[in-house]
């Protein structure tokens, strides 16, 4: 009997969103309800696994985590993009891994949701009314003629894109690979990276997570954006250069952010994000919803049966 270890079920709902009875008498399935940040606990708890499936790019799984794993055949991940796994690694020492599907569409509708929060001082005036509080206390700001700038035009970039035009704003965007034929394709204007970043009135962070991204929007980016920009990132929370968004925040030199994404998740009880006036901040929601989990988890099943089968799909890293 195999074992299969499913990290951060946080709503301990991975079971009841597919059908894992497939599977049934060949693994043996244990979804673990919270996160397990330490090494040494992780080793233990994953000491007898022979496959995992990890939640995004919560659990780094690099070489010395992998060396430590012998038993660990099938490595299998949320999405088809993860930053956090050495495929190298994991290859070099016969451990296979997979990803799903998953669509775009739930976070930006998230991202979204964040920028319409911030515009419009959503989280204070609705916890005002709930404690019968003063009856308006703040003043909002339209969307309608702002300036959208996205950073990268991707899926995700290309949906919020379409959302920006129906909120009648100018959209425009960069990204270091970006072509004037993909900017026509979304109808929109492709600029120089400075010019992004001087004219958005909104910023949204919709690029992979890489090394040549990494703290991609840092100290001197923030500086060219206007004093009334809001800042959006539900990619991922590296690309930004978190200890210089605190400071533009903390000095007002932005209106605000709408933050799904950290550095370090779960966010520390006492990081500034959870404290700032300025900030709406979710505990990385972006793509948890019943629709895209119920994708996660079927096609979890599907990679398991498919690589137990010796034909194993959704490779990351396979060969062409």
């Amino acid at each position: 009997m195999l074992r299969c270890f499913i990290l951060d079920d946080y709503q301990q709902v991975a079971l009841r969103m597919a059908d894992w009875s497939p599977l049934s008498g060949r693994v043996e399935v244990h979804a673990l309800p919270g996160h397990i940040g330490e090494q040494n606990e992780l080793v233990a708890t994953l000491a007898e696994a022979d496959i995992v499936l990890a939640m995004r790019e919560r659990t780094p799984f690099l070489d010395a985590l992998l060396a430590r794993l012998p038993r660990l055949r099938l490595l299998t991940t949320t999405g088809m993009v993860n930053a956090a796994i050495d495929i190298a690694a994991a290859a070099r020492r016969g451990i296979t891994v997979c990803g799903t599907r998953g669509g775009a569409g739930a976070a930006a509708e998230l991202a979204w949701g964040l920028l319409l929060a911030v515009m419009r001082h959503l989280p204070q005036e609705v916890a005002g009314l709930r404690q019968g509080g003063p009856w308006q206390t703040s003043v909002g700001h339209d969307l309608n003629g702002r300036t959208l700038g996205l950073l990268g035009l991707g899926r995700l970039g290309t949906r919020m894109a379409r959302y920006g035009q129906a909120f009648d704003m100018k959209v425009i965007a960069w990204s270091p690979h970006l072509t004037q034929e993909r900017a026509d394709a979304a109808g929109v204007a492709l600029v120089g990276k400075d010019t992004l970043f001087q004219h958005a009135d909104v910023l949204a962070v919709q690029m992979v997570l890489s090394a040549t991204t990494r703290g991609l929007v840092g100290a001197r980016e923030l500086a060219l954006m206007p004093p009334h920009a809001v800042l959006v990132n539900t990619s991922r929370g590296p690309l930004v250069d978190e200890a210089a968004l605190i400071a533009a925040l903390e000095n007002k030199r932005l209106l605000g952010a709408g933050l799904d994404v950290f550095e370090q998740e779960p966010l520390p009880a006492d990081h500034p994000f959870r404290r700032l006036p300025n900030v709406v901040a979710t505990p990385h929601l972006g793509y948890v919803t019943e629709e895209t989990y119920r994708c996660f988890f079927a096609d979890t099943v599907e990679n398991i049966a498919a690589w137990m089968a010796g034909a194993p799909v959704r490779v990351i890293g396979a060969p062409d």
